[in-house]
């Protein structure tokens, strides 16, 4: 093996990347980038709490009661914290339990490879996020059937196509397990999964149903319960995989469903058996953030008066705004070099948005992905509304 070509090869890489934008204020309506104020378009803290004064107080006090550290869950990590958040996230979204984990990424790795094996069989959404993607392939199941994107007659293709297979039992004299996974809300397009029509091939088939409702829980639903609950589907899913870092604006990640389900995610995923357990503060915020949202839905309230405010002005000056159905909210430019350009001159303008383009989405499908917040006021979305106008005309694009 030749060390120096390997390195060369990394260094080619890295150095054709761009650098994220450094932050050096909280994460609210603006941030301050390069000593500057900016107009924040691009978070996905939906509800506007990371600054909230409640969540703050709740997490200072449970670090002066706590301290900051935790451990193994199975060992000495697991708090009483902990506890009342999973018992708070289960009444949250109306099911039997939750397990929490340290991201959303390793609960949706949990998810699928605790239940599946080599000789079972996965059917997943074709746009399904790169959390669910490595979890398949963590599982190393040799069945996988990807579906068009929301597309409810190949997934039936699909699901025959899997019966058929399920009718060999595996080595260990077992039948094949099938697991239909699809994200809730698809985090490029703002699209939602068409989970009721899922819903009724998996019981016609007799299989799991699982959803990632990252994008979706916060902003979807009575009180931000998640798309589960906007389409009335409370306890006909069996596994319901949740964020904690977005709406909810702490860190970690969630499973809710059946009691049993449960139960074996905490005795057997590996990524809680071993990774390090939530922080307290982190518990903390999460805790206190549902607590909020328990009480009262108007941060939910206020981010889709602003959604709607937003939609309906970036219609009126003539963008392509796609078909979302959630707060993401796609400005179609289709060319990457002009979405570069347009994020880079909306920066000059003091109005952060990043640029959305391959292998983030397809080509010619580059956008600029804009996402309002309750914390935003009117006035805030029509300075981001002049500045998209303003660099539109300069670029030329409407």
């Amino acid at each position: 093996m030749n060390l120096n070509a390997f390195y060369k090869q990394l260094e080619k890489i890295v150095s054709s990347a761009t650098s994220p934008r450094v932050i050096d204020s909280g994460q609210g309506p603006y941030l301050t980038i390069d000593g500057v104020k900016r107009l924040n378009f691009c978070s996905s803290h939906y509800l506007g709490l990371t600054e909230d004064k409640r969540i703050r107080r709740a997490t200072i006090e449970a670090v002066k009661k706590y301290g900051i550290g935790t451990g193994y869950r199975t060992l000495a990590g697991t708090h009483a914290i902990h506890l009342e958040l999973e018992k708070a996230i289960a009444k949250f979204k109306k099911t039997d339990g939750a397990v929490v984990f340290s991201s959303a990424y390793l609960a949706n790795c949990s998810a699928i490879q605790t239940i599946l094996g080599k000789e079972d069989i996965v059917i997943s959404d074709e746009l399904n996020h790169a959390s669910i993607i490595d979890a398949i392939r963590l599982s190393q199941v040799s069945n996988k059937f990807i579906y068009k994107h929301g597309d409810v007659k190949d997934l039936e293709v699909k699901l025959k196509q899997a019966v058929k297979i399920a009718k060999k039992p595996r080595s260990d004299g077992g039948m094949p397990v099938i697991l239909i996974v699809t994200d809730g809300v698809f985090s490029m397009d703002g699209d939602l999964a068409p989970l009721p029509q899922i819903v009724r091939l998996a019981r016609k088939y007799k299989t799991l149903m699982m959803v990632d409702d990252a994008h979706g829980e916060g902003v979807l639903g009575k009180g931000g319960r998640g798309i589960v609950d906007h389409f009335g589907l409370a306890g006909q899913i069996d596994i319901e995989v949740g964020s904690l870092s977005k709406a909810f604006s702490s860190m970690g990640g969630y499973i809710a469903g059946r009691k049993t389900l449960i139960d074996y995610f905490k005795l057997r995923a590996r990524p809680r058996l071993f990774s390090i357990a939530l922080s307290i503060p982190d518990t903390a915020a999460s805790l206190e953030a549902i607590k909020i949202l328990l009480h009262s839905d108007a941060p939910v309230r206020k981010l889709w008066r602003n959604v709607e405010y937003l939609r309906t002005e970036f219609k009126k000056l003539g963008f392509d705004i796609g078909n979302s159905q959630s707060p993401i909210t796609p400005v179609m430019l289709g060319d990457e070099k002009l979405a570069s350009e347009f994020s880079a001159r909306l920066f000059k303008n003091n109005v952060f948005a990043t640029p959305i383009v391959f292998p983030m989405v397809q080509k010619g499908k580059a956008r600029i992905r804009v996402i309002p917040s309750a914390s935003h006021s009117k006035q805030d979305l029509d300075l981001g509304l002049k500045a998209f106008a303003g660099v539109a005309k300069e670029l030329k694009v409407l």
